[in-house]
Parts: structure tokens; C-alpha cells; sequence
């Protein structure tokens, strides 16, 4: 399943000139989802259909798929049912966000609406409410699952009953989704925003390695920016990450030589399928360099976990074999030559065995792929 990149809108809180503003610069830089908040409407319906239908079509021209989170109260605000999703349809939703859940046969049937807008469920019940659903057929291209956000600190998931939702959808083939937060952003839906993120150990993480985790974990699609507005910064180092293979951010050493560079930059890496707990094994690598020379340095202090060391002259036939360290140990015949970004070792778990991996190198601002 293809992988997008989301933001959010709240366009009872926002401008609508920054918005569209907003939807410009995140399209520029891969964006194709949106969130958008109805939980807050109260200007009636034709005023209502106006500002949405306005700002999703202007949206839809630049190529967003747009899911509207609602609630039964709007439902009541703007004389609308459920059973008619011609209101959505006509805004240019594609998609509606249910805030609350009925008996599994309501929503199986919402899935069959003739104007196909897509029905989005909430992950982050770790219970058989989807289970149910599909017990009643419902139609799967038109079923979605994506995860609450949780505005006030120490609120949000812990990663482990995150994934144990998450697998329910993923397991059933379930399209899935899950915000991280802006460090910048100030709009929400309520008035109390300490960071939008699903999983609270992404509160006051970068957006960027935030979706590389959530990637990486094989269990979700789409990754949202839950507040607005994310600085153009965090919007390009987003659109910059793989959304496919775990990209580590690493930092040389001064000492680091050209041919070490190339090889931690230049290639397609993967972990031997036989492995180790003490490092991630790349070994294709000294295959292709070994002819070439690699004096020793760097080489006499303890390797610590994030460290990236290439076998020297002295390893024999394991010259130039690339590791990416997982315990402390020394070993005089490797060089150290790189680090991994510290945030980015809650990455190193979900590289398994034979799983493709490749590094970035950080730069001011923007992690820059080394073309080969």
C-alpha cells in the first residue's frame, strides 16, 4: 500500500488565505492528505458549506485527499444524517472521520454510501470494534482507521498499546494513520495544545523522525501533522524522508576517509538474514571494496549503540564491511566513522533481518540523500 504524507486544518481557527498558503507549500513538498476539524462548526449550514466546500476544492485541485472529522453534535448542528452522505460529497470530501462508534452494522453499511466517501474508524481502541464491523461485510476500499491525537501532555499512546491497535487494522489489510506533532504549530481543535501526536513518546520529537518511526514500524500508512501550522523546514525534512526503508540521519567524523563516506552513502544496505544482537551486519559492501585500502583509526575506544564502524586493513577478509552498532564492545580492527542522530536509535529495533536499510547525511536543516 502507497504511502502519503498528511497536515491538518481547522478551519474555524484559522485564516483561509493561510490556509491555502499552507496547502501550497506542504503539496510542494509531497503532501496529500488532509485532516480537517468539523468538531467546532456553529455558523449554520449554508455558511458552513460555503467555508469547507471552498477550501477542500482549492485542495482537490492540488491533488489532496480530504477526510473530515465529525461528531453526532455537527450532525445535529446542520440538520444532516448519516445515512446521507450527499452533504459530504458535495463539499468534496472524500472522506469522513467518525468521532464515535454505533453496533458494527451502521458503520458496515455507511461503507456502501452511493457518493463512496470513505469511512474512517478510530484506532486507538485496542478492543474488536473493527472485528465486528467486518463481521458485517463491510465494503474494505472504503474503510479507514486512524488514530487519535492528545492536545494536552502525558496523554498520548505508549508504543506498545499503539501497536497492539494498530496490528488490528493492518492485519485486516486496513488503510491506517497517525499524526506526530509541529514544534511550531499553535493551532489545534481546543484550547489546550501542548502538541497534537498520537504516541506520546513523539511529543517533543522532530516531525520528521517521528514519521520515520511510525514508517518503520510497518504498521502505518499515512502520517499526519496534527497541528498547524509546521514551519516549511519541518514540512521539507518530511517530504525528504524514505517512506519505504529506514533513511538514518548519521554525523561523520572529521577523520572519516572518502571511501567510508561512499560506503555508508552510496549503497543499498540490508541486515545479513543470520544476525547478531551486537551490531547490524551490512557485509554486500566489503565485497564491492575489497581492493581498496583502509588504514586504521578511530579504532581503540568502546563502540557505543548508534555507532557506524567499517572493518580496517586489519580485519582480513571483513575489510570494509559496514556495521551499525546495537551493544558496546571494542574492536580494534574497525573503525568508527559515523553516529547516528541520538533521537533516531528508537529506529534501530525495527531493522529485522533482511530488512533494506540506507544513511543521509545531516546538514543544516535538511538531511540531503548522497547520490552515487
Amino acid at each position: 500500500m502507497k504511502r502519503k504524507l498528511g497536515i491538518s486544518l481547522y478551519p474555524d481557527h484559522s485564516d483561509p488565505q493561510a490556509d491555502r498558503s499552507y496547502l501550497e507549500t506542504a503539496q510542494k513538498y509531497g503532501f496529500s492528505r488532509i485532516f480537517m476539524s468539523m468538531l467546532e462548526v456553529t455558523d449554520g449550514k449554508e455558511a458552513v458549506a460555503a467555508k469547507f466546500k471552498e477550501l477542500i476544492f482549492f485542495a482537490k485541485e492540488l491533488g489532496y485527499e480530504t477526510i473530515l472529522d465529525v461528531a453526532p453534535a455537527i450532525f445535529d448542528e446542520l440538520g444532516i444524517s448519516y445515512d446521507d452522505m450527499r452533504f459530504f460529497h458535495e463539499l468534496g470530501a472524500d472522506g469522513i472521520r467518525l468521532d464515535v462508534g454505533f453496533d458494527g452494522n451502521k458503520e458496515a453499511m455507511l461503507t456502501y454510501n452511493p457518493q463512496q466517501v470513505a469511512i474512517e474508524l478510530n484506532m486507538s481502541n485496542d478492543v474488536a470494534y473493527l472485528d465486528n464491523i467486518l463481521t458485517y461485510q463491510a465494503n474494505r476500499p472504503y474503510l479507514y482507521g486512524c488514530h487519535n491525537f492528545y492536545p494536552q501532555a502525558g496523554t498520548a499512546l505508549p508504543y506498545d498499546f499503539f501497536a497492539s491497535c494498530s496490528r488490528r487494522f493492518k492485519e485486516q489489510g486496513i488503510r491506517t494513520a497517525a499524526f506526530v506533532t509541529s514544534q511550531v504549530g499553535q493551532i489545534g481543535p481546543w484550547d489546550v495544545n501542548d502538541g497534537l501526536p498520537s504516541l506520546e513518546m513523539h511529543r517533543k520529537l522532530a516531525p520528521a523522525t517521528a514519521a520515520k518511526h511510525l514508517f518503520a514500524t510497518g504498521l502505518i500508512d499515512d502520517v499526519i501533522i496534527g497541528n498547524a501550522y509546521a514551519s516549511e523546514a519541518e514540512l521539507a525534512a518530511m517530504g525528504e524522508i524514505d517512506r519505504y526503508q529506514t533513511a538514518f540521519s548519521v554525523e561523520f567524523l572529521p577523520s572519516a576517509s572518502e571511501l567510508e563516506k561512499q560506503i555508508v552513502l552510496n549503497e543499498q544496505h540490508f541486515r545479513r538474514g543470520d544476525i547478531t544482537e551486537t551490531m547490524i551486519r551490512s557485509t554486500e559492501v566489503r565485497k564491492k571494496y575489497k581492493a581498496e585500502t583502509n588504514p586504521p583509526h578511530d579504532n581503540l575506544a568502546e563502540f557505543q549503540p548508534g555507532d557506524i564502524v567499517i572493518g580496517n586493513d586489519d580485519f582480513g577478509k571483513y575489510k570494509n564491511e559496514l556495521q551499525l552498532v546495537l551493544l558496546p564492545h571494542k574492536d580494534s580492527r574497525k573503525n568508527k566513522v559515523a553516529a547516528i542522530r541520538p533521537e533516531e536509535q528508537i529506529l534501530l529495533p525495527f531493522i529485522a533481518p533482511w530488512s533494506k536499510f540506507r544513511f543521509t547525511e545531516k546538514t543544516e536543516g535538511f538531511l540531503i540523500p548522497k547520490k552515487g
